[in-house]
């Protein structure tokens, strides 16, 4: 692990109890860069995302985070050491209002009282569509404002590396745009962000590296500037996998 690589994951292997569904992925991440994984449905993408967030055991490889071996850390202690995961499906709490959900998020990594008014407003300077919603009960927003409130709600902890899930799952093309948006100015703030996504198109426009999977396998791994023809992906997700060739990050 090099000293500018915020997580480095080698070789990954993990699953579900003895179903295996990663056999070998490989990708690092650096401060204030998006790695994307694209990938069809069963290809690993959120069963990794389990893996570094300390939800699933790792069987094969490791995950050094910050240069420290977290391979078999608990999510709990994860979390308190700088990663937030934000799952698929906008995992709020639906009948309270946009400051509880945010200042639950804080209560959880044991935030004290007198810097929760600054991660709270640090979190609607991000997302200023909420700023005016404090008191609004969550389960009444559009679904774009509560996926950022759920996004939110993993920021109050001031996390470093950020993995996100589907952020646009369920979402109108036009609201895609609107989390996407947000993706962009979560990476200028320097967050680390892995995000796994089906709306290709929207997460390589935001991404720095694009990692695409294939039966828990890595078979496409570039910069995504490199990836601007359509027809390279369509090669890794259902040809061919395009020839490997080195990747600096």
């Amino acid at each position: 692990m090099t000293g500018g690589e915020l997580l480095a994951v080698r070789n990954l292997g993990t699953g579900y109890g003895d179903l295996r569904v990663v056999w070998d992925v490989s990708f690092t991440v650096t401060p204030g860069r998006v790695t994307t994984l694209l990938g069809r449905n069963g290809a690993g993408k959120t069963t990794t995302l389990r893996a570094l967030a300390g939800l699933n055991r790792v069987s094969a490889g490791s995950v050094h985070y910050r240069s420290a071996d977290i391979t078999r850390l608990p999510a709990h202690r994860r979390v308190r050491q700088g990663i937030a995961f934000v799952q698929e499906g906008k995992r709020i709490f639906h009948r309270r209002t946009v400051e509880e959900n945010l200042l639950i998020g804080g209560y959880s990594v044991g935030i004290g009282r007198r810097r929760l008014p600054v991660e709270l407003s640090r979190v609607y300077e991000l997302f200023p569509a909420l700023a005016s919603r404090g008191r609004t009960v969550a389960g009444t927003l559009s679904g774009g404002q509560q996926q950022m409130v759920a996004i939110g709600q993993a920021l109050m902890a001031r996390p470093a590396l950020l993995l996100l899930d589907e952020p646009s799952a369920g979402l109108a093309p036009s609201i895609v745009a609107e989390v996407m948006a947000a993706v962009s100015a979560l990476k200028a703030t320097g967050l680390g962000i892995v995000l796994v996504e089906q709306a290709v198109e929207a997460a390589i426009a935001v991404a720095d590296d694009v990692v695409v999977l294939d039966v828990g396998r890595v078979v496409l791994h570039r910069a995504a500037s490199e990836v601007d023809d359509l027809d390279l992906l369509r090669e890794a997700y259902f040809g061919r996998p395009p020839k490997a060739k080195p990747h600096t990050p």
